[in-house]
């Protein structure tokens, strides 16, 4: 099967959350289940620097009269040993030669030509999927949250009704980012007047390149099995509930995986010293080492919890905040990692250094270190409000740092909380806990404390999460089923 993956970042080449991940993890593992694998990038810079041997494939003009350039090459930091990774690439300087973040100015504010700019990336995604390559012509687009929904919407309102009919899916990877555009820009899209309509991507008076991805794809997909559902109320739906359960027989849930060649501590050259479960006192030393740098207290006994994480309300970062005291006054450490909202990111510095030697902040998105704050804590922080999947809790669980999770989402659906049926069979991974208030939070901070000091106990449940596999295969089993199926029909 011929498959196009549209995104609008990639790992390595550019990350600003676990999308990238997911979108450079993905074709490998569809490649090694038979998928021959394209993606389709937004030429910002980062990946035109990653590109190699790119040569012309076709151009187009958007409807403001921008040319946009389509070139096809390969991208070396992809490839998997006599594997390379084909990439087809925007290149269009005014709209994407920006440096920084892919999607914000340098003071946190939304481009104002985003919709023009992620516009391009699913219009170039239906000129190749209706023969813009002569040599490779995609049987079906896969494209990834709002910024390629447009891609759907495309393809199901393609100009030639005697064209070929490619059929799509969308994936959902965080419905609260939806791409919201005023009418005025509608002109832009280049799409039929019937797409400015509840029964298209009209929300509320306004374009919605998320509800365009959901409502035209000729299936939907999200990131976690547990989070399918949940979308479909009022409390997760963000006011799209009611097209999801509309949907719900084109919708389902696939869960996440974790790229086991880029995230193991057995092989991490990231770490000071690798480990595994079996042979765990590189742990110790990563644990040392990550305490000296940040300026903990080198305390071998003493708990450490982190927090890798975007800064926002969403991750559960106030009620980390609020509970600061209870791993303070425990003797536990804590450590963040990460950058968002200014008035976290300001009160995480001022407890840093209202408590010296316990509570360490580091600002700032470091793909490396975070390899090192995961080898070396305890416990990693996830108490979300709401979470589609969420991928650092798996990378906790490979590094024998254990999960505090709220049960919402993919959380809920790879964290087995400690209980005393759970550690009697062995299935425990984690501490879980339900309602999101300070109260529940808390408890289940004293939990971790309390199966922190049993030892014997900790060390298996550790050795539980390590050992859980979150293999690509499988989830690559189930897209290739699903391409099979929509192919067919």
């Amino acid at each position: 099967m011929r498959i196009l993956q549209v995104s609008a970042e990639i790992f390595p080449l550019l990350k600003t959350g676990g999308l990238a991940d997911i979108a450079g993890a993905l074709p490998a593992a569809l490649h090694e289940a038979g998928c021959d694998v394209r993606v389709l990038l937004p030429g910002f810079p980062a990946i035109v620097a990653g590109l190699r041997n790119p040569s012309p494939v076709g151009a187009f003009v958007m409807p403001w009269g921008e040319m946009v350039e389509v070139v096809y090459g390969d991208l070396p930091a992809l490839a998997r040993g006599d594997m390379q990774q084909g990439a087809y690439v925007l290149l269009a300087p005014g709209l994407y030669e920006r440096p920084g973040n892919p999607y914000e100015d340098a003071n946190k504010q939304p481009y104002g030509d985003n919709h023009r700019r992620f516009a391009a990336l699913g219009q170039a995604a239906a000129h190749l999927a209706h023969g813009m390559d002569s040599l490779w012509r995609a049987q079906l687009v896969h494209s990834h949250d709002w910024h390629a929904g447009l891609a759907s919407a495309y393809l199901k309102l393609w100009a030639d009704r005697g064209a070929t009919r490619v059929p799509s899916v969308f994936t959902v990877h965080n419905l609260a980012y939806q791409g919201i555009f005023g009418p005025q820009y509608f002109g832009d899209l280049g799409l039929p007047g019937e797409a400015f309509h509840v029964q298209g991507m009209e929300f509320h008076g306004q374009l919605s390149f998320m509800k365009a991805g959901l409502f035209y794809a000729s299936h939907i997909t999200t990131v976690s099995p547990t989070y399918a559902r949940e979308i479909q109320t009022p409390e997760q739906g963000c006011g799209l509930d009611g097209l999801l359960m509309a949907r719900r027989d084109a919708l389902s849930g696939i869960l996440n995986a974790v790229d086991d060649t880029v995230w193991n501590p057995a092989s991490d050259a990231l770490l000071e010293q690798n480990f595994d479960a079996r042979h765990m006192a590189g742990k110790a030393i990563n644990k040392a080492m990550l305490q000296g740098a940040m300026g903990l207290a080198i305390e071998p006994d003493a708990p450490l919890f982190a927090v890798v994480s975007r800064l926002t309300e969403q991750k559960g970062l106030p009620l980390v905040l609020a509970g600061l005291d209870e791993i303070v006054s425990r003797g536990g450490q804590l450590l963040v990692l990460g950058s968002g909202d200014t008035w976290l990111e300001q009160a995480f510095t001022e407890r840093a250094k209202t408590h010296a030697g316990r509570v360490a902040v580091k600002l700032g998105y470091d793909e490396s270190f975070a390899h090192r704050v995961f080898a070396g804590s305890d416990v990693t922080l996830v108490p979300s409000r709401f979470e589609p999947c969420g991928l650092t809790q798996m990378y906790g669980l490979k590094y024998g740092s254990l999960p505090l999770v709220r049960r919402v989402g993919g959380l809920a659906d790879t964290v087995v909380d400690s209980d005393l049926e759970t550690l009697e069979d062995r299935t425990a991974t984690g501490f879980v806990f339900d309602a999101f208030d300070e109260t529940a939070y808390r408890k289940a901070v004293r939990r971790a404390f309390a199966l922190y000091h049993r030892k014997a106990e900790w060390n298996r449940v550790r050795q539980t999460g390590m050992k859980l596999a979150f293999d690509w295969a499988t989830a690559a089993g189930h897209y290739t089923q699903l391409y099979q199926r929509l192919i067919q029909e």
